[in-house]
This record gives C-alpha cells, sequence and structure tokens, in this order.
C-alpha cells in the first residue's frame, strides 16, 4: 500500500511564498506520475500541477508563472514551490499519485489517480 505525506502548509499574506512537500512509501510504489490538487471549501477539487517520470510538467493557468512542480527520487519527495501567493490560492493541497502517464486532458481528472494524501491546508491572507 502506497503512502503519501503532504507537509509544509500555513498562513502567509499575499505574495508570500510556502514549498509543500509530499513524500511517498509504501509497498509497490513508483508512480509514472505525480500531481498536486486543491479544494478550496465549497469548491471542486482541481488539478494545479503534474510531473511525470521524465520530467514533463504542466500547470494550470492559475498558477502558471508562480508556482515550480518538482520531485526528488532519492527521497521519494515531491514538491510544490508557490511564490507570489494570492488569497485565491487559498485551500487544503493534496498530493496524488498514479502508476501511468497523463496527457493535457488527462491529468486534471480525479479518477485517473489510484493514490491520495491526506492534504496540508494553506491560507493566504490579503
Amino acid at each position: 500500500q502506497v503512502q503519501l505525506v503532504e507537509s509544509g502548509g500555513g498562513s502567509v499574506e499575499a505574495g508570500g511564498s510556502l514549498r509543500l512537500a509530499c513524500v511517498a512509501s509504501g509497498h509497490g510504489y513508483g508512480s509514472s506520475c505525480m500531481a498536486w490538487f486543491r479544494q478550496a471549501p465549497g469548491k471542486e477539487r482541481e488539478g494545479v500541477a503534474t510531473i511525470d517520470s521524465s520530467g514533463t510538467t504542466r500547470y494550470a493557468d492559475s498558477v502558471k508563472g508562480r508556482f515550480t512542480i518538482s520531485q526528488d527520487n532519492t527521497k521519494n519527495t515531491l514538491y510544490l514551490q508557490m511564490n507570489s501567493l494570492k488569497p485565491e490560492d487559498t485551500a487544503m493541497y493534496y498530493c496524488a499519485a498514479d502508476y501511468f502517464e497523463k496527457d493535457d486532458g488527462s491529468w486534471l481528472q480525479l479518477d485517473e489517480y489510484n493514490h491520495w494524501g491526506q492534504g496540508t491546508q494553506v491560507t493566504v491572507s490579503s
């Protein structure tokens, strides 16, 4: 069973930065695709960024130029560097993993991912 544990969330003022981390562990781990999603109160969970085993990255339009996804395979850790944060970035952020690579459309679909973390809260004040 694969476990994903997120950390790094917190409260910051608009314009600030945070770096989220997601550590993967467990039997059978070997994901080809990892992603960050977020869910704000009263809204649906949405894709933020994804990275595959070749290093290809994709971003939601709302975070392009501000967020950077990366991974350290030696530590089985996924990162999300978030800069120039805005109040609308406030949400619970989730790490997701799957064995299969995604395309431009499928990476945004929740049911494409087999494993999810419990989430870490990010709050951005104006």
